[in-house]
């Protein structure tokens, strides 16, 4: 994935998120609302923002496997085979949510969903500031922003810091959940259920 420019302030988006802030980022599939998975305030700032509804999982975004393993409480074959073969890319992995307590994600709260973006930016920005809760920008069902000009006209309040990356208008993320049973398709996106199982076949 190309890097953002370089006239771009990361570091403005990085102080950003360390002050609770709600921002705008390119992901490798569409401009994403985001913020610190470490800050509980934000994440609820989040749902608002977005009309989300407290049903609906947002998902986390991570730099590697060991943050995703951090979140799941440890490994789990599964998601290492699953991280091996298509991160970093456009697979989210539902797992077991490990320890007590922590960030209200919505849905489930005994899981979480991970994906390691095929952005180096954005994982840059996860291994300076921590996962990052990220849900596409837009208000909820309607379609998400592609660009930062996109963003800015969709989300007119609430975000102060915008990280221009250009056009990015790519399929979103397939969601697999392995956190029970056998591995479950949640929704198809860019990487074929078929080719997940494929993968994962005989563990």
């Amino acid at each position: 994935m190309t890097a953002v420019p370089a006239s771009t302030s990361v570091g403005e988006i990085v102080r950003a998120l360390e002050r609770g802030e709600v921002v705008g980022l390119p992901t490798d599939t569409v401009y994403g609302l985001a913020v610190s998975l470490a800050d509980p305030s934000a994440v609820d700032e989040l749902f608002a923002l977005k009309d989300r509804p407290r049903d609906l999982a947002i998902p986390v975004l991570v730099a590697d496997l060991a943050q995703a393993e951090a979140l799941a409480g440890g490994a789990d074959p599964r998601l290492t085979v699953l991280a091996d073969r298509f991160w970093p890319g456009a697979l989210t992995v539902v797992v077991r949510r490990g320890g007590a307590g922590g960030t209200a994600l919505g849905g489930d709260p005994a899981t979480v969903g991970v994906r390691c973006p095929d952005d180096d930016v954005i994982r840059a920005l996860c291994r300076r500031v921590g996962p990052l809760a990220v849900t596409s920008a837009n208000h909820h069902g309607q379609p998400p922003a592609t660009s930062a000009a996109e963003f800015r006209s969709l989300i007119s309040a609430g975000v102060g810091t915008v990280l221009d990356g250009g056009v990015r208008d790519n399929p979103p993320s397939t969601v697999v959940s392995i956190a029970e049973g056998a591995p479950r398709c949640v929704r198809e996106g860019a990487i074929p259920f078929a080719e997940v199982q494929v993968a994962l076949a005989g563990r």
